[in-house]
């Protein structure tokens, strides 16, 4: 996993009056918890941005009061109309302890299906996973290569070596389906062997 820095301040108030005063002034209260006791602090808005539009998934090292930890974002609160963060839960990471996280995933290849007439559709973007820090992909490739149309890869499909998987075996992560265009061409396809047989039958009658 990629690793960006973010640093905080710790929170001399906790409750609903000081959270809104620290979004008053851009910025996010926050929490970290796994740790021997929960740290309340705050983290610039504008910080989020680098952590947030991205489908990467990352290890969060944070530095509060001058004090280091490593974590990951673990849940999010967003504003109903607006979408401006309101409230995050970092889970601190430590050595020899598992966790759970995303995976981001990505596709290389053209798919014999699509060549075909198909269309790829890219059904899950991150796959959960659990596992020790040092185990976590920065990615996760997979080969379309060989699909057809109708074919699919499975999470069952899939292993990542010292990870357990945490999504259900039998959901979908990418899959080539039909389309019109590709259903009209094996009708004709058809069609044309059948009026061939047929020309062949009336020769072989004359």
């Amino acid at each position: 996993m990629k690793t960006v820095s973010m640093s905080g301040s710790l929170r001399e108030n906790v409750g609903k009056k000081d959270a809104k005063k620290q979004r008053k002034q851009g910025k996010v209260p926050c929490v970290l918890y796994g740790g021997e006791q929960q740290i309340h602090f705050s983290l610039e808005g504008i910080d989020f941005n680098k952590i947030l539009f991205t489908p990467e998934s990352f290890i969060i090292k944070l530095s509060i009061d001058g004090k280091e930890y490593e974590s990951i974002l673990q849940d999010i609160q967003y504003h109903p109309v607006s979408d401006r963060v309101l409230h995050a839960d970092f889970l601190e990471v430590k050595e020899g302890k598992a966790f759970e996280s995303s995976i981001p995933v990505t596709f290389t290849g053209s798919a014999v299906g699509v060549l075909k007439g198909g269309r790829l559709v890219k059904i899950m973007r991150k796959i959960k996973a659990k596992g020790l820090k040092g185990d976590f992909p920065e990615k996760l490739v997979l080969d379309v290569t060989k699909l057809e149309i109708g074919s699919v890869i499975k999470i069952s499909d899939v292993s990542i070596d010292k990870l357990e998987l945490l999504d259900p075996h039998s959901s979908v992560i990418v899959a080539v389906k039909t389309t019109r265009s590709a259903g009209m061409l094996d009708e004709e396809e058809e069609g044309e062997g059948e009026g061939e047989e047929g020309e062949s039958t009336e020769s072989a009658e004359e």
